[in-house]
């Protein structure tokens, strides 16, 4: 017997990715800025990702790579840090100050802990040492305006100093103050990447001092971001909640409480959403079809995923971390995985045996067509490689 809770089914919940997370044609944005604030947040630990991710919700796919940049190194409008579950994503910075206090705080105090920890360990100077090694690195940081870790540590040659780290067990290894701490200032938001060396596709990032932000308070901070996320990827379960973001349950628990959030029931027991969001979505009038890059975060939204991509297509579609690889997607689905062959073509291959005919084919076809003007002719190999893309690929 129904408890008078609102019950959400799945084709419901794919109505709402459509149109939320802009993949629909008509639900497509004018620019980078406006995918990253419908999406909240676009995983950057693959930087591909957040371009390709960017081009498929974009109206005109082939200004992805010079609009990005723009958003990215010269508006700042977009910002790549360190934020839910010690990854790093990109995020309008306008929220920095809200992920900062809402995930990093936390991540930070432990990051630093086990960096000094770690040196006291091996001997190496002690934490008021790491203080100054960092102030003069900040400053300098602040002199160059954009800097590697090789540049930085000409101007503070301490940073090449270098200590083993687990001494005696077999990942031992030696660590190099810079890569350590950049990363520590990284998590507590004194510092973001800059733009890469090379390419869009580039790892090898310069490091910039991050956007003046207010001091949040914590709790306050949590509420806003579970709000603004559950507005565009509610329903969502307690678990996929905690999983997102990286919390205690009692903090997941205790932010839906200070948003008002609302239960639902799905099929997978009860859910949540946003205050005034209970109102029935329609789905799109027109078909639609999208390739999205591994890791995307629509793929990559919620811990269970049954409602958008069948059990059986993960040993294709995964990696043995649980990283998600490219992706086709057919109406809310994922339906089959794509790849970039080394001549530059895209060829992708559907998986699913139901719902997929000729119509889904041809509109697939035609995202293939909007991928590569995304892409430019440039080679994108993932960071994450997955059976199924490693085999279109080869």
């Amino acid at each position: 017997m129904s408890d008078g809770t609102r019950y959400i089914d799945g084709a419901e919940r794919r109505a709402r990715l459509a149109l939320r997370h802009r993949l629909a044609p008509a639900a497509r944005a004018a620019t980078p800025e406006a995918v990253a604030d419908a999406l909240v947040a676009l995983h950057g630990t693959d930087p591909a990702t957040v371009y390709l991710a960017i081009g498929a919700r974009l109206g005109d796919s082939a200004r992805t790579v010079p609009e990005t940049e723009r958003a990215l190194y010269e508006d700042r409008t977009l910002v790549r840090m360190h934020g839910m579950r010690n990854t790093v994503f990109v995020f309008p910075t306008e929220l920095t100050a809200v992920v900062h206090a809402s995930t990093g705080l936390a991540v930070a105090a432990r990051t630093r802990a086990a960096l000094v920890n770690d040196m006291a360990k091996a001997g190496a100077p002690d934490a008021a040492w790491l203080k100054e090694v960092e102030e003069s690195a900040l400053a300098a940081l602040g002199r160059l305006g954009q800097a590697t870790a090789a540049e930085l540590a000409r101007e503070e040659p301490r940073l090449r100093e270098q200590f083993v780290y687990a001494a005696g067990k077999s990942y031992e290894g030696v660590h190099t103050v810079s890569n350590r701490l950049l990363r520590l200032l990284g998590v507590e938001g004194k510092v973001v990447r800059g733009r890469p060396l090379g390419s869009w596709t580039s790892t090898q990032f310069r490091w910039a001092l991050a956007p003046a932000h207010p001091e949040l308070d914590p709790a306050h901070a949590q509420a806003e971001l579970l709000r603004r996320w559950l507005t565009v990827c509610g329903p969502a379960t307690e678990a996929d909640l905690k999983w997102w973001t990286g919390w205690k349950v009692t903090d997941v628990r205790r932010a839906l409480t200070a948003i008002g959030a609302r239960a639902v029931r799905l099929d997978e027991g009860t859910a949540y959403v946003a205050e005034e969001d209970v109102d029935p979505v329609i789905a799109p009038d027109e078909p639609w079809a999208a390739l999205l890059p591994a890791l995307d975060p629509t793929a990559m939204g919620w811990q269970a995923r049954d409602w958008y991509l069948a059990p059986e297509l993960n040993s294709a579609l995964f990696d043995r971390s649980g990283n998600i690889g490219p992706t086709v997607w057919w109406n809310g689905r994922v339906v089959g995985g794509w790849a970039q062959r080394a001549d530059g073509e895209i060829v992708w291959r559907l998986l699913a045996e139901e719902g997929v005919g000729r119509e889904a084919e041809a509109a697939t076809a035609a995202e293939a067509e909007r991928l590569a003007a995304c892409m430019g002719g440039t080679r994108v190999t993932p960071r994450f490689r997955t059976p199924l893309e490693k085999e279109l690929a080869a």
